[in-house]
């Protein structure tokens, strides 16, 4: 393990002998008594290991004591990671330059201890799969590339009926690359939705009209509520919506009511959540039980929650 000050945190000096590493209070931690051992910050870049550091700074004289000191006042305050080298023997550099970014970001965000050593994994092992047309579905794409996932699929809707050709292509991709997440941007086929459920998919939904837009569910099937639960309850408190929802299946307003900015902070919303599914698990998501909505003008992203409808099939599904 090779100690190194998160990415992103910046040392600056509050006087002579206090060193603060962070800028917001809500990151940073101050340590006094800094002055003769500044030099220990400069060998905390992940080339060393721990016993490297020490050997490092006491060649510099700071007591091995004094070292082994803030080491652990540094690993207490969650400023330094232990960057595993097997990772950085694994990693191409040119691959952790440009995810160092997101590297430094989920480190922070989540705490972790290693540098977002584990979430780099296990996005370059996840498959995400983004179904729909427009904006939003192209913006999720690139943003989940972006933030190192290993296999982002695209599908669209096909404006011809495939050859069989297409769909013998279709039928291979999908069985050699399985996805980890399915997102379902727009409107969906009940019968989609349905086959991910019983197939114990885990799917998300993201959609924008009305000037509204709305990320979740995250569906895990078997634990989750489902988007047919959402019907369920909504034709609960009004009577008219399985009418209704049958009309939306063939009917759409032209056009939408989702401008750039409502789509960009969808996309945003719905990758976000996608990753948390990712690194952590997904009903670790804000959106599994629960949709993310943002009503303009108002700018704040709500959450309402949801449960599972005891009259939706997807009760009698069991998590494997």
């Amino acid at each position: 393990m090779r100690p190194a000050l998160k990415s992103g945190l910046l040392p600056v000096w509050r006087d002579r002998d206090t060193l603060q590493i962070g800028i917001d209070p809500r990151r940073a931690i101050a340590l006094t008594g800094m002055s003769q051992a500044a030099i220990l910050i400069g060998l905390l870049d992940g080339s060393r290991d721990r016993e490297q550091v020490v050997a490092a700074a006491s060649t510099r004289g700071i007591p091995a004591q004094a070292t082994e000191r803030v080491l652990t006042l540094l690993a207490v305050g969650g400023v330094i990671d232990d960057f595993p080298a097997t990772t950085l023997r694994e990693v191409p550099y040119p691959t952790r330059a440009r995810l160092a970014a997101e590297l430094a970001t989920t480190s922070l965000a989540h705490r972790d201890g290693d540098g977002g050593a584990r979430a780099l994994a296990r996005r370059r092992d996840s498959t995400v799969r983004v179904e729909g047309p427009g904006p939003i579905a192209r913006a999720i794409a690139r943003i989940l590339s972006a933030s190192g996932i290993g296999q982002v699929q695209r599908a669209q809707p096909a404006t011809s009926p495939p050859t069989r050709g297409e769909q013998r292509r279709t039928r291979r991709a999908i069985v050699a690359a399985r996805p980890d997440l399915v997102i379902l941007v727009g409107s969906q086929p009940l019968a989609r939705t349905a086959g991910l459920t019983r197939d114990l998919m885990p799917h998300m939904a993201a959609t924008a009209s009305e000037a509204i837009g709305v990320v979740g569910p995250l569906v895990v099937p078997g634990s989750t509520a489902c988007l047919r639960c959402l019907d369920f309850f909504r034709a609960g408190s009004d009577p008219a919506w399985p009418l209704i929802l049958a009309q939306l299946a063939i009917r759409r307003p032209e056009p939408q009511a989702c401008d750039a900015v409502l789509a960009a902070a969808v996309a945003a919303q719905a990758a976000g959540q996608a990753l948390v599914a990712v690194d952590k698990a997904p009903a670790a998501s804000a959106a599994a039980n629960g949709t993310l909505e943002l009503v303009l003008p108002d700018w704040r992203w709500q959450r309402r929650s949801w449960a599972r409808h005891p009259a939706c099939a997807c009760a009698s599904y069991t998590t494997p």
